[in-house]
């Protein structure tokens, strides 16, 4: 039981960390993925990401690029706590034996199982979040439509438990949110282990720096978004689809629209401020993690 508590306080604080550096950075990501294709002739609300800045600045001052936080920061704790305990549980379950150090390849079995139960948090946590940062980059077309104008997280859930199937309604996009946690990561708590190893020299990695912590920490999370972005996409435009009239009947449906209507870059809007937030964001969060855990004994 004490490892486990270790490894909610660390992965609670590394949550924080990551979340505050991060925010802004994945506001930009959503508007761009959730912005509606232009008519022929138009051009798109966003022309790049640092439009969607300037843009966001002068609409909404820079309190806009925090938009949605509330949701994920009143779960930060536990979605961190469980990922890391869970990803604990897992190491301790493959090793040998007590304190023996783990393999590439047993490390990303570990994070592909921390995927899957973190999933079941990510989802109406980003449903809510994705919501509040996409509507005003929906604006334009909400006023005509007659779509609904949220006050906050709070307002969010108590629209979708009461006008979109409950509790189920929350769960919109589970598929594409397990398709993007478990192999995502896989990958980032697998090239993380690499990476401390190769610093270490194949040493003990207990030792190393907080720069090599940093390094192997925000390059792990650009893995992350690397190796499943795709599916981050598929999620973020099934989870702001009008509920009474949907655009996409599923994951496949709307891989399959987007790919007609925009070809394969369509399936990466929003990847550059994707990939600006997953380096910092992550370093911080691997670095506050280890820090914490080693402080913890």
């Amino acid at each position: 039981m004490a490892e486990v508590a270790k490894d909610l306080t660390a992965g609670t604080i590394g949550g924080a960390a990551q979340l505050i550096v991060g925010h802004p950075f994945d506001t930009i990501k959503v508007k761009l993925q959730s912005q509606p294709a232009p008519l022929p002739g138009q051009l798109p609300k966003y022309s790049g990401a640092m439009d969607a800045v300037k843009q966001t600045i002068a609409s909404e001052g820079p309190k806009g690029l925090y938009k949605g936080m509330g949701a994920p920061l009143a779960t930060v704790a536990a979605f961190n706590a469980l990922l890391f305990t869970v990803r604990g549980r897992m190491e301790a379950l493959l090793r040998s034996e007590p304190g023996a150090p783990l393999t590439v390849n047993q490390q990303v079995v570990c994070g592909a199982g921390a995927g899957v139960a973190v999933s079941f948090l990510a989802c109406p946590t980003e449903l809510i979040k994705c919501r509040l940062q996409a509507q005003s980059a929906l604006a334009e077309s909400a006023a005509s439509s007659g779509a609904v104008k949220y006050g906050g997280p709070m307002d969010v859930a108590k629209h979708v438990l009461k006008s979109e199937g409950g509790l189920i309604g929350l769960y919109k996009g589970l598929v594409p949110t397990l398709a993007r946690e478990v192999p995502g990561n896989a990958a980032m708590f697998g090239v993380y282990e690499a990476l401390k190893q190769y610093f270490a020299g194949g040493k003990d990695t207990s030792g190393l720096g907080r720069g090599s912590l940093i390094v192997a920490g925000g390059l792990a999370g650009a893995s992350f978004w690397l190796s499943v972005y795709p599916t981050d996409v598929i999620k973020s435009v099934i989870q702001v689809d009008d509920y009474k009239n949907p655009k996409f009947s599923g994951s496949i449906d709307a891989f399959r629209k987007i790919l007609a209507s925009e070809g394969i870059k369509g399936l990466y809007r929003g990847f550059g401020p994707a990939m600006a937030r997953s380096v910092p964001a992550n370093a911080a969060c691997f670095l506050a993690y280890e820090v914490t855990r080693s402080s913890l004994g």
